[in-house]
């Protein structure tokens, strides 16, 4: 069930959005306190390490949290750091920030770009950036930290403030969850987080997206057996090449015609793997797939159509039970991200008021995915969440994208470098303010 305190937060949230705006004190105490987050924030970007690997960057957060009065404890889900401020009674709400960062070449040519290496799980040793933008989302967490803090008379209710591992790969939210993340530490009625984005949108705009804003990530692999031989006598074989060909082709009719044209589905072939000199037939083909979808029934029927077509062309190809396809779907998965609608509108509302009607719009939802969704998905009648978008774009990048048509640098890129000083800011002053708006202050 929902908590008691829900009801009585959005209710206050709505009187609060509809009141004249405030004096922001929120910006004015957080204009003192950029200096410290921009040095936070290089420290974090030349410093990355890799999901599950945050050692050094949980530590030195934490040590943070505790210094401003926070019950901290590390090592939750392995690398997570939760920290919780008790306040009076009142709603609990959760705020999050990601640490990990990727296993990238840092190309930005910022004075302070990372030059970190390390070995990830394929065993090949690389460069390792915040080419997503998370030491953003860490010193914002922090701002957001201090100014809840520095106006604790303005709430109460229970924070939990949460830093998560291993976002990147999927893992860090179920890792922390599983690691009693609802039962050692109070169970939010709220949760919130942010995301930069490398949008066509001036730096510290606000996006959000009601209803489902991120897909199901499920990554498939593919092993399509055949029978081997000569090239010169291709009679004599099953070639696994010509039926994995066909295999990714039909593939593509699971979404054209199995899938409602009103449901987003996608179905990727990211990898085709197979033989190993140019005149022998091999007898095994790799295929590796991400699929994408939003409803559990949408992810089901996928996943069901990669099963059926694989099985299906092997039939066709004459192969016998025996070497029919073998598929292995990766779990866990990341599943879809579902912003609570109503209370997404009242949080929107909110930065509205806060921020300006010109800095805060509805985008629409995207195909990407975020670990976010488990902090929902663990008690989905208890939690309400959101997670929005904060535009990372420098105006100089925007200019040369009207100009000429210039592509914007993504996320993952190796030469996406934000404005970060307008998404820490704005990311702080948001989920302060959205906070302090879900547990006010009845006194005041």
């Amino acid at each position: 069930m929902v908590s008691k305190f829900t009801s009585t937060a959005l209710a206050a949230l709505a009187v609060a959005t509809a009141a004249p705006a405030q004096a922001n004190d929120l910006r004015e105490t957080l204009a003192a306190d950029m200096p410290e987050l921009m040095e936070l924030y290089r420290d974090l970007h030349a410093n990355p390490e890799l999901s599950f690997e945050e050692h050094e960057t949980a530590a030195k957060l934490a040590a943070r949290m505790r210094a401003l009065g926070f019950e901290v404890t590390e090592g939750v889900g392995r690398t997570g750091v939760v920290s919780v401020m008790r306040n009076g009674d009142g709603p609990t709400v959760l705020l999050r920030a990601d640490m990990d960062g990727l296993p990238v070449v840092e190309q930005t040519g910022l004075p302070y770009a990372s030059t970190q290496t390390a070995t990830p799980a394929s065993g090949v040793t690389t460069g390792v950036m915040h080419a997503c933008g998370h030491d953003t989302h860490m010193a914002g967490f922090i701002g957001a930290a201090r100014l809840l803090v520095d106006h604790k008379d303005q709430w109460q209710g229970t924070l939990v403030m949460v830093l998560q591992p291993a976002e990147e790969i999927g893992l860090g939210a179920l890792a922390m969850l599983d690691d009693g993340l609802y039962t050692k530490f109070p169970k939010p009625d709220y949760a919130l987080a942010f995301h930069d984005a490398a949008a066509p949108a001036p730096a510290g705009t606000i996006g959000y997206t009601p209803g489902y804003a991120l897909a199901n990530v499920d990554s498939v692999d593919i092993t399509v057996k055949g029978i081997g031989g000569h090239g010169a006598y291709p009679h004599t074989t099953v070639d696994p090449v010509v039926l994995a060909s066909a295999i990714v082709m039909k593939l593509q009719t699971v979404v054209s015609r199995s899938s409602s044209p009103l449901d987003p589905a996608v179905i990727t072939v990211g990898s085709f793997h197979a033989g190993a000199k140019h005149n022998i037939i091999s007898d095994e083909a790799k295929l590796q797939l991400t699929v994408r979808s939003y409803s559990d029934e949408s992810r089901q029927l996928l996943l069901d159509g990669i099963r059926r077509v694989a099985r299906g062309e092997a039939i066709t190809a004459g192969l016998p039970e025996t070497l029919m396809p073998e598929i292995t779907v990766e779990d866990p998965y990341t599943p879809s991200t579902f912003n609570d609608p109503d209370f997404s509108e009242s949080i929107a509302a909110g930065f509205r008021q806060r921020f300006g009607d010109e800095r805060v719009m509805e985008w629409p939802a995207v195909m990407g995915g975020e670990d976010f969704s488990q902090f929902r998905r663990a008690a989905p009648e208890d939690v309400k969440s959101m997670i929005f978008w904060i535009s990372g774009t420098p105006q100089p990048l925007l200019d040369r994208l009207e100009e000429d048509g210039t592509p914007l640098p993504s996320l993952h890129s190796p030469f996406w470098a934000p404005d970060a000083e307008k998404v820490i800011a704005t990311g702080a002053e948001a989920l302060a303010s959205a906070a302090i708006r879900l547990m006010p202050n009845e006194v005041n």
